[in-house]
């Protein structure tokens, strides 16, 4: 079984009580890329953009941004 980085946006968004427009606003990382990834549209990110989001949002532990999973269990983060 293969591994997948997945990216939280959505997770992101929710825990932190904000819009994506507001997360592109505040972290600079155009809407529709983080409207892509939230969305499992898009398979990478740059990291730069991570920079940027841990800052914004006062993150100082990448795991909350990223996360390693099997890729059975990748579709399912997705769609919660």
């Amino acid at each position: 079984m293969g591994k997948k980085v997945v990216v939280k946006i959505s997770e992101l968004t929710k825990a932190h009580k904000i819009s994506l427009r507001e997360l592109s606003r505040l972290s600079d990382v155009r809407h529709a890329a983080l409207s892509e990834l939230a969305n499992g549209k898009r398979e990478s990110i740059s990291f730069s953009h991570i920079e940027r989001i841990a800052e914004a949002l006062n993150i100082s532990d990448i795991r909350e941004i990223i996360e390693l999973v099997d890729e059975s269990e990748g579709v399912h983060i997705f769609n919660e």
